[in-house]
């Protein structure tokens, strides 16, 4: 069995999308895929209840607890490691990961990000959007690498700027997208290794 490890730190609909669609599709019969566990930096994420309820397994480590970066991302390695992950998948993890950790997982690492990378690298991809007049904004999911968001691109949708946006509108719009392409992602990432 193919274990994906998920990472979360808030409301978690993008892994549950994942996880959704993984049970709909019934990847572990048909790709020998499953989602292993939900892992958060923030104890109090809501996505760790909506993965309960899903019948995955949930973990969380609060990264206040610890003095440095390494010294978290070492721990949080030792807690993904227990589910001996073939992909670890960030949804909605918001926390910059050091260089150890993305050697850890390269080339199994991969992120998704509210712009069409590599436009809007960062935070506040909507409203930069916005501002610089964009007709088009969008989403893509993307391998981590060292360098933030600019690992190769693995999928990527665009949805249209509307005259009288707001960040909030645009994002709302973006995430049906990112519901949709990091799924199909996912799945594909395992469908490649099997061809």
């Amino acid at each position: 069995m193919k274990n994906i490890v998920i990472l979360i730190s808030g409301s978690g609909s993008n892994m549950a999308a994942i996880a959704r669609t993984a049970q709909k599709e019934h990847w572990q019969d048909k790709l020998g895929v499953r989602v292993a566990a939900v892992i958060s930096n923030r104890l109090d994420a809501g996505g760790l209840a909506l993965a309960k309820g899903l019948g995955i397994a949930t973990d969380a480590l609060s990264h206040r607890d610890f003095d440095s970066r390494e010294a978290f991302d070492a721990a949080l390695m030792a807690r993904i490691e227990t589910h001996a992950p073939h992909l670890v998948v960030l949804a909605g993890f918001m926390r910059i990961l050091t260089p150890g950790f993305v050697a850890q997982y390269a080339g199994r690492l991969i992120n998704i990000h509210p712009s069409l990378l590599p436009a809007f690298a960062g935070l506040h991809t909507h409203q930069r959007a916005i501002d610089m007049g964009c007709k088009l904004a969008g989403t893509t999911v993307h391998q981590v690498t060292a360098e933030l968001d600019h690992g190769q691109i693995l999928a990527q949708a665009a949805v249209p700027v509307l005259p009288g946006d707001t960040a909030d509108t645009l994002a709302a719009r973006i995430l049906t997208q990112e519901h949709l392409i990091y799924p199909q992602a996912v799945r594909s990432f395992f469908a490649r290794s099997l061809s």
